[in-house]
């Protein structure tokens, strides 16, 4: 997912050079959009393993 929002952030930056402001603009919403799910599903994922911790250990 964080490579989706880093090739919308490149579309962009690209569109934005280019002098295509609606486009720029579009990509660049739909870039941070994706980021900032990617840092919440980070973060929970994160939560989630700290809270889960290491299982009992089963062996010989």
């Amino acid at each position: 997912m964080l490579s989706w929002a880093l090739i919308f952030l490149v579309v962009a930056l690209v569109a934005g050079v280019l002098g295509f402001a609606g486009i720029a603009g579009a990509a660049a919403g739909i870039a941070k959009l994706l980021f900032l799910v990617f840092l919440v599903l980070f973060v929970i994922s994160l939560v989630m393993h700290g809270v889960r911790g290491r299982g009992p250990v089963v062996g010989p």
